[in-house]
């Protein structure tokens, strides 16, 4: 049966219809009393749900701001207090159990080197140091930091002297935008303790060796789990293999010369420079 958009009714019927509406006046009003019914639940629900959103609006207009603060305040569960050490400087904060290592350095010590990628543990943007020992802090509770020592990026150069490893990444051209570097460099520090203390990986080819020297394949494997979207990785190996064998890698760049800009800036035989 054919209705017009009208909510007038009833409309155009076909031979067949107007012949079982005749054989079933039952069916009369039908599709009216159909319509009718869709089009009023669908304005009670949408009212309902306005009536909601602006009460919840209301009540969070209610909420008193601190002082110089842009939004209102999370009220938190649970809180524990957490006392330890983030780059060298002892820090106590009042938290929601919940929060993980990660908020509690962005948010409430505005530490914000640790960059937010997955917030699932897959891309290794959040990986710090605890203890010496990298982590994601994406899925560290700050409750289970009682008395431990967390290194941020922050906290690795001292004052103008670059870190080994931060250094070798900006020589060996580690990364493009920048935003996995973070948890690269510390992910990278870590692979170098943990080789260090003769820790074996997937790649090792004789794990009864109290020490292992890293190849690049071994690099590889052990930084795996840190994600650059960029494919700044053979730069990243290069830094690595820097720093932990003493030597130089080979550098796989170079910048262009003027020859080389003027030769990739000409049109159709002219030089535009």
């Amino acid at each position: 049966m054919t209705h017009s958009d009208d909510a007038d009714f009833p409309a155009r019927l076909s031979a067949d219809e107007a012949a079982l509406l005749q054989a079933m006046p039952q069916l009369q009003g039908v599709g009216q009393a159909r319509r009718s019914f869709m089009i009023h639940s669908a304005a009670g629900s949408v009212g309902l749900f306005a009536a909601d959103l602006l009460a919840q609006e209301a009540a969070l207009a209610q909420m008193p701001l601190p002082h110089g603060a842009a939004v209102a305040p999370t009220n938190a569960q649970n809180v524990v207090k957490v006392a330890f050490q983030v780059n060298g400087t002892a820090q106590t904060l009042e938290l929601d159990s919940r929060v993980v290592l990660l908020d509690a350095l962005r948010e409430h010590l505005a530490l914000t080197g640790s960059k937010k990628g997955c917030d699932q543990g897959q891309c290794g943007a959040c990986t710090v140091l605890v203890d010496g020992q990298r982590v994601l802090s994406c899925l560290t509770l700050a409750a289970t930091l009682e008395g431990r020592e967390v290194t941020t990026i922050e906290g690795l150069a001292q004052g103008e002297q670059l870190h080994p490893v931060q250094a070798a990444f900006i020589k060996h051209d580690g990364f493009q935008c920048g935003y996995c570097t973070p948890g690269q460099i510390c992910s990278a520090i870590g692979v170098l303790d943990e080789a260090q203390r003769g820790h074996v990986s997937h790649v090792t080819g004789d794990v009864r060796k109290t020490t292992t020297r890293l190849t690049d394949e071994e690099i590889k494997e052990r930084m795996s789990g840190n994600i650059c979207r960029c494919g700044a990785y053979p730069g990243m190996v290069a830094a690595v293999q820097d720093v932990h064998s003493g030597r130089q890698a080979a550098q796989t760049w170079g910048y262009a010369t003027q020859t080389q800009i003027a030769s990739d800036r000409k049109e159709d035989g002219h030089a535009t420079i």
